[in-house]
């Protein structure tokens, strides 16, 4: 496994059934394609009045993640998600959906709000993964992942997060941190993308399917592993096909997951959704039957042997010297 890390692996991936890798990339696919209903698009067909809010009030506006306030079905609510583009023009503005530092403190801002003024929040994750370049870096891109993941663990109102396309590794996990998370049945939710995954373990992206069907990353995988609580069936051929239908679907699920969180107290919560992260991953190691050690002489030993006065003097201590187990010889007068 360190030889994987490092990347210095260069064995075939095992052999997977080809019908089983077809069918998860198939889904990899839809959850990329490009006109698969995006943030906006799903809010205007759902929601009936919604606010923008723009701005990190420190760098600047991330047009990769848009957040404000909505009305859904008469509840009010808060709203982050990533924004991808529907054209070339529209995805070089909005990053292709890769978020900088700054977006993550603008969602930030919103979900504070959010909480002070006693909304829920609605989060829509789909993200390739964060900006990696050195001007993220240089923002602070993992400071600003991780104090999102903090906030939205400590928030005392309901969140309800929406995986809509992709999901990929921090940048999703930044806006996922829900007391519910649903998954649209060809939405993918993983720690990296399988290219790079294939590219880690086998110094080849050609092997993407392979690693995708390893990753266990379909929403049904997600389902199984307790990660993702509901998968919304998409109408056709998938949600590209019918954007309207898709979110005709997801509105009552929405709706009946706020409902329901909105009769917890507070602290019960914030409390579940703690436990819910804090068992995620979780394993139990079965130890192997204990062996007693075999005795041997470390360098302490070796050392006092090598000091022994008696080893250089045949047995005689040397005049002068004192040994561990007898007191300093102290001169007559």
């Amino acid at each position: 496994m360190v030889d994987r890390l490092l990347g210095r692996n260069r064995e075939a991936p095992p052999d997977a059934p080809l019908d089983a890798r077809t069918a998860v990339w198939n889904r990899v696919q839809l959850a990329r394609n490009l006109r698969r209903p995006r943030t906006l698009e799903l809010l205007g067909e759902m929601a009936d009045e919604i606010v923008e809010l723009h701005g990190d009030r420190g760098f600047g506006d991330d047009a990769a993640i848009v957040a404000g306030f909505a009305r859904l079905d008469g509840h009010r609510i808060a709203f982050v998600g990533q924004q991808k583009g529907a054209d070339t023009e529209e995805n070089i503005r909005r990053n292709f959906g890769m978020p900088h530092p700054e977006g993550y403190r603008k969602a930030m801002r919103v979900m504070d709000l959010a909480e002070r003024l006693g909304l829920p929040i609605v989060s829509f994750v789909d993200v390739p993964g964060a900006h990696p370049g050195p001007e993220s870096e240089e923002r602070g891109i993992a400071d600003a992942i991780a104090r999102s993941i903090g906030l939205m663990s400590r928030l005392r109102t309901p969140i309800v997060a929406v995986i809509t396309g992709e999901g990929g590794s921090g940048g999703a996990l930044a806006i996922a941190v829900g007391d519910v998370v649903i998954a649209l049945e060809n939405a993918v939710y993983s720690v990296i993308s399988p290219e790079g995954c294939a590219s880690i373990l086998w110094r080849t992206a050609d092997e993407a399917a392979t690693a995708a069907l390893a990753m266990r990353m379909t929403a049904d995988d997600q389902l199984a592993l307790g990660v993702v609580d509901i998968v919304v069936p998409e109408p056709g051929e998938g949600a590209h096909a019918d954007p309207a239908e898709t979110a005709r679907r997801l509105r009552p699920i929405i709706v009946g997951e706020l409902e329901r969180l909105g009769r917890v107290p507070a602290d019960e919560l914030v409390e579940a959704r703690y436990r819910r992260y804090r068992v995620l991953g979780a394993y139990t190691e079965v130890a192997a039957p204990a062996v007693a050690p075999t005795p041997t002489r470390g360098l302490g030993d070796r050392l006092r042997d090598l000091l022994d006065p008696t080893r250089w003097s045949g047995g005689n201590p040397i005049p002068g010297t004192s040994r561990r187990d007898e007191p300093p010889a102290r001169e007559e007068v």
